[in-house]
């Protein structure tokens, strides 16, 4: 047991450490110039490009894009109770559902319609309806793994993460043009910016109510994670195996498992804040980890080749997703 435990260490624990320094070196220029620290990780990790042709680092970066991300993943199930769905009321989580799987769809449908790799249109839908660069790398972990898959995940961190900086600055102004109240501006912001770090800094500069509310509407779609990447996964083991569904074995992922069972059990109260809320922010470390992994392991140069439609489809998901919460604030409240 000991033997095996000090094997596995001296194989992963060089690459995760080089993911660790990036990530943390990320850490650092986002807390000092405010940036995001996803896309900061993402592009150093990119910057390193040339340490994945290293044969001793590879099985640690590996570990940290893949084992690590789904710990992370794990763990954002206790940012979320059952008391903060409850004080937001049936109205507003029937809206944030519908949109998230509608804008899912249309991400489907546009890929078609442009011509564009379906594993795109999944990624880039679930990244914007749900909680963007941690929900594209759930996603992508539930998606057959390759070159593909990497460059495609890897131009959705950065485009949701783009579009999430420019939505924070837009949106309050957009909210105010509307004549929002500072209810309504908690939902908008919730409800449509990708990331959870952009709701909170757009939010909070409106108003206290915006920003706890805008975070409990954000924690609400990533809730949906657990359900969205399940059924992904059961999905894609449908195709592999034919159209027949008859016989299929789709196991569900560990993380979704331990997301479902730290959420029940956060929610219960079982778990002292003391120790949660230490797990809930390391979940934040652990993706950055795994970004700056994922960065490491792909070039820019891979990344540019995918085109200007995909461009265009992250563009119109983050669209359509804005003009369905305004349309609910607008007309159905």
């Amino acid at each position: 047991m000991i033997p095996a435990v000090i094997e596995r260490w001296q194989r992963f624990s060089p690459g995760v450490g080089v993911a660790a320094v990036v990530a943390l070196a990320a850490s650092f220029l986002a807390n000092r110039y405010g940036a995001p620290a996803m896309l900061l990780g993402l592009l150093l990790g990119m910057a390193f490009n040339f340490l994945a042709e290293v044969p001793k680092l590879l099985p640690g970066i590996d570990f940290s894009a893949t084992q690590i991300l789904r710990l992370g993943v794990a763990l954002l199930g206790l940012r979320l109770t059952m008391d903060d769905l409850t004080a937001l009321g049936w109205g507003p989580i029937v809206m944030v559902f519908t949109a998230v799987i509608a804008t899912m769809l249309v991400g489907v449908l546009l890929a078609r319609v442009l011509n564009v790799d379906s594993k795109v249109g999944i990624l880039t839908g679930g990244a914007v309806g749900i909680c963007g660069a941690s929900a594209a790398m759930a996603i992508s972990s539930a998606l057959p793994q390759g070159p593909e898959t990497k460059r495609y995940t890897l131009f959705t961190v950065i485009g949701v993460t783009a579009l999430s900086t420019i939505a924070m600055v837009l949106y309050p102004v957009i909210g105010g043009l509307l004549q929002f109240s500072d209810a309504d501006m908690g939902l908008f912001i919730g409800a449509t910016i990708h990331d959870v770090a952009q709701v909170v800094g757009a939010g909070y500069s409106v108003s206290t109510e915006a920003g706890d509310l805008g975070t409990f509407v954000k924690l609400l779609r990533v809730a949906m994670l657990v359900p969205v990447v399940l059924v992904i996964g059961i999905v894609i083991r449908s195709g592999a195996q034919g159209t027949s569904t008859r016989g299929i074995s789709a196991p569900v992922p560990w993380f979704l498992v331990m997301f479902v069972l730290l959420f029940v059990l956060n929610s219960a109260g079982y778990m002292p804040p003391a120790v949660a809320r230490p797990l809930a922010d390391s979940a934040s470390l652990l993706l950055l980890l795994a970004i700056a992994a994922l960065g490491i392991r792909t070039s820019l140069k891979e990344v540019m080749t995918i085109g200007f439609r995909p461009v265009i489809l992250l563009l119109g998901e983050t669209l359509f997703l804005a003009a369905v919460v305004v349309a609910y604030l607008m007309w159905l409240t």
